[in-house]
């Protein structure tokens, strides 16, 4: 005598379902967690209204310019500079910095200072023109605090600028500065992932060094292609 077995194929889906969406509550996890150990806690509150949708912190209050420096008015015309998120991130870990001497005179959009990286040297422009009056000595001695905290602690000079108003109509701030670092964060994505950077909602989180990781024999090029000192 035969028995007639029943299965109930929507029990046994329902399992299926379940476990694919366990497995994508669990990524999702894995992701967040990923993501807040990349942007680690320093560079996380590294200004106050810091805006990191993606990639790259952009606070408010700082002018940027588009060779990836940053300028801080202060009192009695005084401007703190330094290299933006998107810049310590490009080049990864300098093992020195050159930077100019006290009394020496930056123009805006020109060579302000040299890093060097892997023995290679990249120049960066002064985001504003100005005499320098302090550097930080702090930073000299230890370059990598540009890595952990480029906007604070990682500011590498501060210059007496008498044209300051004229100076920074030529720098973004806000929400157009935002709005071209989330340019540059697309173009860069497209880059890395090619086609694949559509269907890829934040495109995976680049690792320190990303000219290494775009083109290992001739990494400081793209690197100063993006930090306009490629002519």
């Amino acid at each position: 005598m035969g028995y007639l077995i029943y299965t109930d194929i929507f029990a046994t889906k329902g399992i299926e379902y379940l476990l694919v969406i366990g497995f994508l509550i669990a990524l999702i996890l894995f992701w967040r967690l990923l993501r807040g150990s990349e942007i680690g806690p320093e560079a996380a509150g590294a200004e106050s209204g810091s805006y990191a949708p993606g990639w790259f912190l952009v606070p408010d209050g700082l002018y940027f310019h588009r060779g990836h420096t940053w300028a801080k008015p202060e009192a009695g015309g005084i401007v703190t500079i330094g290299m933006d998120d998107f810049a310590q991130k490009l080049v990864g870990k300098p093992s020195a910095l050159a930077l100019p001497r006290v009394g020496e005179v930056l123009e805006q959009a020109k060579s302000g200072w040299k890093v060097e990286v892997d023995g290679k040297t990249l120049e960066m422009l002064s985001p504003v023109q100005g005499e320098v009056v302090a550097v930080n000595e702090e930073v000299a001695k230890r370059p990598d605090i540009v890595n952990s905290d480029p906007y604070q602690k990682g500011w590498l000079l501060k210059l007496k600028d008498r044209r300051l108003n004229a100076d920074l109509k030529n720098l973004l701030t806000g929400k157009l500065a935002r709005a071209w670092m989330e340019d540059v964060e697309d173009a860069l994505r497209q880059r890395i992932y090619g086609d694949l950077s559509a269907a890829l909602p934040d495109g995976g989180v680049p690792v320190s060094g990303i000219a290494r990781s775009l083109d290992p024999e001739n990494w400081e090029q793209v690197a100063r292609e993006f930090l306009l000192t490629d002519q």
